[in-house]
């Protein structure tokens, strides 16, 4: 038998499963939360808003893995200044008929990536929807001593990506068919799967990236490649190359792009959602980098191109050197998540 939630019933989860942690003086319960960052360090703050049939269907993702990604979005944000997640916010909107079972399973899926990254939940807020559920997550951090952004990359420096690129893309490709794509080993299509619906945010690389020395810009792909470096282009004034054959594509996707008769190069180009950090670096530290992370997190850090003089040009050369034109990424307003 299920029951249905209210405010009440909804609140009284989430204070029950999150009873505070350090730095929380006052948690839930009160107008707002009292917190208490660590001396002498500055507070990061990031905001993301999901939004069911534009970043999720209830129809594959469950009320846990909505939770998960949720905040696994804020954490990847956190991680790409390569600061310390601490303090979450949540405010839930859900459609009328809500169980007090779902609510309790989103709360399960967000607090297992919480309690995995030590980040307490200390407020937030509930509503009705008036169409599908609707969540959005505040995350509170701590910067590094220096934190790492986008708009400080120079000309000359190595680009490179922690990961591989496409998985997010090809589990969409797989979550949105009416059948299971055959000739797929099951494990490659759960990992495409989990790539999209729970994503792993590096957040351990983020941390040791910028606390390594040599990294000069750091973004977490989330609206793809291209998208994301034409951030980093816009923000730094600068340029970039990209050698389309370097970039750490995806086994399991591209397995799934020759089922589906998809593009995995479009999909690591311009799937978007793949949580990994793009990174640009001095040229002499990327060796040093790149056996670093590897060796203190288990994730490699693979060199794509580098940054040009020429501000806003981007450019894709296939193996042959030549430039070719790429899948963009998602851009709000311009095209639809799903």
């Amino acid at each position: 038998m299920t029951t249905r939630a209210t405010e009440r019933r909804v609140i009284e989860i989430i204070r029950h499963a999150s009873p505070g942690g350090a730095g929380v003086r006052v948690g839930i319960g009160d107008d707002c939360a009292v917190l208490e960052p660590s001396a002498g360090r500055l507070v990061l703050a990031t905001t993301d808003l999901l939004v069911e049939d534009v970043h999720f269907r209830r129809r594959y993702a469950t009320a846990a893995d909505v939770g998960w990604k949720s905040l696994a979005v804020n954490l990847s944000d956190i991680a790409s200044m390569g600061g310390r997640p601490r303090w979450a916010l949540v405010a839930l909107a859900c459609p009328e008929g809500v169980t007090v079972e779902e609510a309790e399973a989103f709360f399960t899926g967000l607090l297992e990536l919480a309690r995995a990254h030590d980040v307490a939940v200390v407020g937030g807020d509930t509503s009705a929807s008036p169409r599908g559920w609707i969540v959005n997550v505040t995350l509170l951090g701590e910067a590094a001593p220096a934190s790492v952004l986008r708009s400080t990359a120079k000309s000359g420096d190595v680009i490179a990506v922690t990961g591989a690129l496409g998985r997010a893309a090809a589990g969409l490709a797989v979550l949105e068919r009416e059948t299971t794509p055959a000739g797929v080993a099951p494990a490659a299509l759960d990992q495409v799967k989990a790539a999209h619906l729970r994503p792993r945010p590096r957040v351990r690389e983020g941390q040791w990236l910028g606390a390594a020395g040599g990294v000069t810009a750091m973004i977490d792909l989330s609206d793809g490649l291209a998208t994301d470096l034409g951030r980093i282009c816009e923000e730094s004034r600068v340029g970039a190359r990209v050698e389309l054959a370097r970039l750490p594509q995806d086994a399991a996707a591209r397995a799934v792009a020759a089922a589906v008769g998809g593009d995995a190069l479009a999909w690591a180009t311009g799937g978007g959602e793949d949580y990994e950090l793009l990174v640009t670096c001095h040229p002499r530290a990327f060796t040093r980098l790149a056996d670093g992370c590897a060796d203190a997190t288990g994730t490699p850090l693979t060199a794509i191109g580098e940054i040009t003089p020429e501000q806003g040009a981007v450019r894709y050369t296939d193996a042959a050197g030549h430039e070719v034109a790429v899948a963009r990424g998602f851009e709000h307003f311009v095209t639809g998540r799903l």
